[in-house]
This record gives C-alpha cells, structure tokens and sequence, in this order.
C-alpha cells in the first residue's frame, strides 16, 4: 500500500504542473483592442456552438452571440441577455434586438393596427392593478336600493378610468405592471396607440 501522505504530494504536484502548464499555453487577451476581443470571442462561440442543433448555422449565431455579450459591456452581467422562442420559421429568421422586447399575445379590436415597436419611448412602470376587482367572498355591502348599487359600480369605474387617464396623461408610450392589466385598460391603451404589458 502508498501511504496517503505520499497520494496527496503527488496530487498536489500534478496539480501545479497542470496549472503551469495552463499559463504556458495560454493565450492573453488584450481587453483593450475591441477587435481582437471579438475576433477571440467569434472564435469560443463558434467552437461551442459546433456540437449543437444548430452547428449548421454556427457563423450566423456567434455573430449574434458576441453582438449581445458586446452589447452589455462590462457593467451588466450575462443573465441580462434573454432568449424569446417563437414558433414558425427558420434558424435564420433568428435576430437580435438591441434592447427590451416582449412576447404578448395581442388579442384586443383593432390590434393590427397599432404599432408593434417603438424608439425611445417614454417608460410607465407600475406597482398597481389596472382592471377592475371582483369583490371576495366574505366581503359584504348592505344596500337599500338599486341608485345605491350604481353608485359603487360608477365609483369602481371611475377609479379605473381615474388611473388610465393619469397614464395617458403622462405621456407614456409603453405601460408595465407587475400585477395584472386588464381587458378594459388594454382596450383604453390600445385605442391611444400605447403598449401594455
């Protein structure tokens, strides 16, 4: 039997020869001159995307590849690149959006007409729902007569169409909101040529 002492010198040895011979061939890269970092970075994702589905179309996608990773720079890291699928056509009909782009299903009148992409738009983003609440079960309202009933329907409406306004108001183009949008506020932004999502 080896004594474990002598395994672990060994391991240890081979350990720095392997990492010296590493250094030895490595190659290093000036982060200074753009286009020797992306002729480097063409040559990576071009052998990393050879054993893949879409070897075929290698160059194609290690231009796409590197445009994004270039894009971001050194400030934004890695995760802020994003994939959509979408299905139907080909591998090429694959492109690059140099900015934030949204998969919705656009299901409201008069949806083929309104503009599906914007330039510099002014940004609304909201913590808020926009669509009118279905009350919850326990909650009860005791009222005498139907004027009374139609008064806290015209309140629950005017509230929402209060927020939409206000929206509009400001100038945005594009509306995001964590919680739910409803039919009634797509509509409302769609009938002003606004994007919701």
């Amino acid at each position: 039997g080896v004594h474990p002492q002598v395994i672990i010198r060994s391991m240890r040895r081979a350990a720095t020869l392997a990492v010296q011979k590493i250094k030895d061939i490595a190659i290093p890269v000036k982060k200074n001159d753009e286009k020797e970092m992306r002729d480097l970075l063409l040559k990576c994702a071009s052998t990393a995307l050879s054993s893949k589905l879409v070897a075929a179309s290698k160059e194609f996608f290690s231009q796409m590849v590197v445009d994004a990773v270039m894009t971001l720079g050194d400030l934004l890291p890695l995760n802020m690149i994003g994939i959509k699928k979408v299905t139907g056509g080909g591998l090429e009909d694959s492109l690059l959006v140099d900015g934030v782009a949204f998969k919705k299903t656009f299901s409201y009148a008069g949806f083929e007409m309104q503009p599906k992409n914007y330039t510099k738009p002014k940004l609304a983003m909201l913590n808020i729902e926009l669509e009118l609440k279905a009350e919850r079960d326990n909650a009860e309202v005791r009222i005498d007569n139907v004027q009374e009933y139609q008064s806290i329907v015209d309140a629950e409406w005017k509230i929402l169409y209060d927020k939409l306004d206000k929206i509009h108001a400001s100038g945005a183009k594009v509306v995001l909101s964590k919680l739910p949008i409803g039919d009634v506020a797509t509509q409302y932004f769609a009938d002003r040529d606004m994007f919701c999502a």
